[in-house]
């Protein structure tokens, strides 16, 4: 009789990885690896000030007066429709980042609505697993990727 107890049975179960996207079948570094942490900051920033200038052109505020609500409104309409349409956002290209199913197809429609929704609580992004993947993709199914 084997006393080998069973290998994990779900996803959750499954140790953490060696490096980022290893469980996802992704490459250590390179192109298809998951995208980095500066690399996704850097995104977010630039995401965040086209934005910023959006909400300045359209409701006349300054660089210095502005909502931040509507800022964060145009920020996740921006993310969503990006998304959905290109797989990346404007930061995410300018870094040479790219979002994808973690099976590896387009991200469709309601995959980019549900990660830009959460991502605009921020506390989903904030929390990340051995992937580097935060909450809002886990629940959108979906990781960034280098190009």
């Amino acid at each position: 009789m084997n006393s080998t107890p069973p290998g994990p049975t779900t996803f959750g179960q499954l140790p953490p990885s060696s490096w980022p996207g290893e469980r996802l079948g992704l490459p250590r570094t390179g192109s298809h690896s998951v995208g980095r942490v500066g690399r996704r900051i850097g995104a977010l920033v630039i995401d965040w000030a086209i934005a910023v200038a959006l909400t300045c052109v359209l409701f006349g505020y300054t660089l210095l007066n502005y909502d931040g609500f509507v800022v964060l409104a145009i920020f996740v309409l921006l993310q969503a429709l990006q998304l959905a349409v290109f797989g990346w956002s404007a930061g995410h290209r300018l870094v040479g980042l790219r979002l994808i199913t973690i099976t590896g197809g387009r991200v469709g429609l309601w995959r980019p609505v549900v990660r830009s929704l959460l991502l605009g609580l921020a506390v989903p992004a904030l929390v990340w697993d051995s992937d580097q993947r935060g909450f809002h993709d886990k629940i959108a199914g979906t990781v960034l990727i280098r190009r």
